[in-house]
């Protein structure tokens, strides 16, 4: 017997897109965050409860455009936002704080994630890739403001998290500086081949988040805490959701699922579920808000 999977039909079916436009109906603001002014973005009324997504490095709110209509329509207010220092939250920065600081540091995306939690109470919250990083920090710190936890594409590691990427993690330790240019040069160049419509709204993002921004970010992911354990003694809902293809070998997300006592989710594809399997990625969260009502 063959067993057709609806969902994963779905996102074989995704046609290229303009990644500049949410569905009809989506709110944009402003959030006054600790570290300045945070573009947001809202859709869906919380008749099921609250939705929030987390870009990672060098990423924004429209990475979750394919998430948006479908958490959505299955009752859930959903809402993300630029991080500071990226796209249109590029003002915002530590030189905002009080007193100002130099550069970007955990304290301040974590102080900015639970200033947008506490705006609207405990919620789903989905941190992709850096950060799935700062949602666990702030998980440690606040799991009142959590429903459950997704951790999308997340380093499944501390301390120097490049060195377990495939191939270049036995040379990846270099200055952030380094490692920054080397992954932005193979986001501008498209090395992952995305189509043409995607690839054209990353470059032009790229284009406005500062470059200092993203070389203090890489410099905080060569120096995540260990706090897995800390992380797998609160009692909240968690889902490793990542692509076969993903930076990271499959068998170091599983190994660092058991840790942390999360499921996982695989799916055959790579470091973006959330653009290239949407509907896989929705399934599974649902079923994770399940378990958390």
């Amino acid at each position: 017997m063959t067993i057709i999977d609806e969902a994963r039909e779905r996102d074989l079916a995704i046609q290229d897109l303009d990644w500049h436009l949410f569905p009809e109906g989506t709110a944009a603001d402003v959030f006054a965050a600790p570290s300045g002014d945070l573009a947001r973005v809202r859709l869906g009324e919380p008749r099921r409860g609250r939705v929030l997504l987390v870009p990672g490095v060098a990423g924004s709110k429209e990475d979750f455009v394919l998430l948006f209509p479908l958490l959505a329509a299955a009752g859930y207010l959903v809402e993300s936002f630029d991080i500071s220092g990226h796209y249109e939250s590029v003002l915002a920065g530590p030189g905002n704080l009080d007193p100002p600081r130099e550069h970007f540091d955990y304290r301040l995306f974590i102080d900015d994630l639970v200033a947008i939690l506490e705006d609207g109470g405990p919620a789903h919250v989905l941190g992709y890739s850096f950060g799935a990083l700062v949602t666990e920090l702030a998980l440690v710190e606040r799991p009142d403001l959590f429903r459950s936890l997704t951790l999308m594409s997340a380093p499944p590691a501390t301390g120097q998290v490049f060195r377990g990427v495939k191939h270049i993690g036995p040379i990846s330790d270099m200055s952030p500086h380094r490692a920054a240019g080397l992954i932005l040069w193979g986001i501008r160049y498209n090395l992952n081949r995305t189509p043409p419509g995607r690839i054209a709204f990353v470059r032009e993002r790229m284009d406005v988040t500062g470059r200092g921004c993203i070389d203090d970010v890489v410099g905080l992911m060569m120096t995540m805490p260990d706090i897995a354990d800390d992380v797998a003694a609160i009692d909240v809902p968690m889902l490793i959701a990542v692509g076969e293809q993903d930076l990271w070998p499959a068998a170091q997300h599983t190994a660092y699922a058991a840790r942390i006592g999360a499921r996982v989710a695989m799916y055959p594809t790579g470091h973006a579920p959330c653009e290239t399997a949407p509907n896989q990625l929705t399934r599974d969260m649902l079923r994770l808000f399940a378990d958390a009502d």
